[in-house]
């Protein structure tokens, strides 16, 4: 076989009638994909995730904390490529009508898959007494969201994300208690939190729904800016990449607005430059949505051109993003207890609780984990053991148009 003939098959072929996909947006959506990964092996297998916040700049090192820096590109990305994605779906005939029955039902279905297939990966127990309600949750509840702001103008839909992204941070300072009895709302809602659900059971909100719906309704307005003709397209795109980077800059240099995590002096420049970058995720800031979206909306005008090699690995991940994550989790906590049973003949202390809860930390054999040469080692094998699968089911997604496969 010709190597031309390999490189093409890397890519899943173009059925004849269908309009072509950005490649660079499947790009993208690729390597924050792999570079998500990262994140969920430091999670099971980092010595140094045991002992403190990565992020805490009075514990970490530089290496750790710009490992878990890094990441942060993930869901903002994932959920701004989704509207764009929804966008889109409508260069391929369907209706407002039909995206809008599509997004009601896959995001109830993503919210289902997060208490159950997702919870599982993390538990490797079924746990009826503990839920936690993370991205895969709040990107469902945005689906359903999006089902009916799609009959929205454009200039609506860019309004209600814009708006939502820039003014969430004026209610930070405002706590679920305030609201009595619909306390519970304000934490789906605005705040990171666990509600009772009964004597014995407990809901972890970890993704709050504000502002990532916004987020999604933004990037569905960056849709009408990818369907313009390619250098006019990519031209718009470095110039608001950049808009956004400077913006972050400039808003973030005050400590007037946009985190509630301001920055500080520290003991060194190097530590100056992470407090900068040190922002709210939980839920995302203003200016974490700008650190993170406008260096992103730059690597879609760097991405879109004559995709090579590189390239094609990426789109193999960004096509099929679901069946990835779902099963990514899967390998990268069964790997933990392959090399927790090869070193202490057990690993009970893996089919507790999640990773970083404290009950499983206290469970942790003394010198458990890999320094973070070992976490870069193992994501590697994760994503070499996850290419051929991923390939394999997005040539299947090409070949085939049967309804459940949009499901994954």
């Amino acid at each position: 076989m010709s190597e031309a003939a390999v490189n093409e098959s890397a890519i899943p072929i173009k059925p004849a009638g269908v309009r072509p996909r950005v490649d660079s947006i499947d790009v993208l959506r690729g390597l924050v994909m792999v570079i998500m990964a990262l994140d969920h092996v430091r999670d099971f297998m980092s010595r140094d995730a045991l002992l403190f916040d990565p992020t805490d700049l009075t514990q970490t090192r530089a290496s750790i904390f710009l490992t878990r820096w890094i990441t942060h590109f993930c869901a903002p990305v994932f959920f701004f490529l989704a509207g764009t994605g929804i966008f889109l779906s409508f260069t391929r005939g369907k209706s407002r009508s039909d995206v809008a029955r599509f997004l009601l039902s896959r995001g109830l279905w993503l919210v289902f898959l997060e208490l159950t297939v997702v919870q599982f990966s993390w538990f490797f127990h079924v746990d009826v007494h503990q839920f936690g309600a993370a991205t895969i949750w709040s990107l469902g509840w945005s689906m359903v969201a999006m089902a009916g702001l799609v009959y929205l103008p454009l200039w609506g839909m860019a309004a209600f994300g814009i708006g939502m992204i820039v003014v969430h941070n004026a209610f930070d300072r405002v706590m679920p208690q305030a609201f009595g009895s619909l306390a519970w709302l304000w934490s789906v809602l605005h705040v990171q939190s666990a509600i009772p659900l009964g004597a014995d059971h407990v809901l972890f909100i970890a993704y709050p729904l504000i502002p990532w719906i916004g987020v999604m309704a933004a990037g569905y307005a960056l849709g009408a800016l990818m369907k313009l003709e390619q250098k006019q397209r990519r031209t718009r795109l470095l110039w608001l990449g950049i808009g956004l980077c400077v913006a972050f800059v400039a808003l973030r240099a005050t400590n007037i607005y946009g985190d509630m995590q301001p920055w500080s002096l520290q003991k060194t420049s190097l530590f100056n430059v992470l407090s900068f970058l040190n922002c709210t995720k939980y839920p995302p800031s203003l200016l974490y949505l700008l650190m993170t979206l406008g260096p992103a909306i730059v690597a879609l005008w760097l991405f879109d051109r004559k995709t090579g090699a590189i390239a094609r690995f990426f789109i193999v991940f960004g096509r099929v993003p679901l069946f990835y994550y779902l099963l990514h989790l899967y390998v990268i906590h069964g790997i933990a207890v392959l090399l927790s049973f090869l070193k202490y003949g057990r690993a009970d202390w893996l089919f507790v609780s999640p990773p970083w809860d404290p009950k499983t930390i206290a469970l942790y054999p003394s010198g458990y984990g890999l320094g973070l040469a070992g976490v870069y080692g193992i994501w590697l094998l994760v994503i070499a053991l996850l290419y051929p699968v991923c390939r394999w089911f997005a040539e299947l997604k090409q070949r085939r148009r049967d309804a459940w496969l949009s499901y994954l």
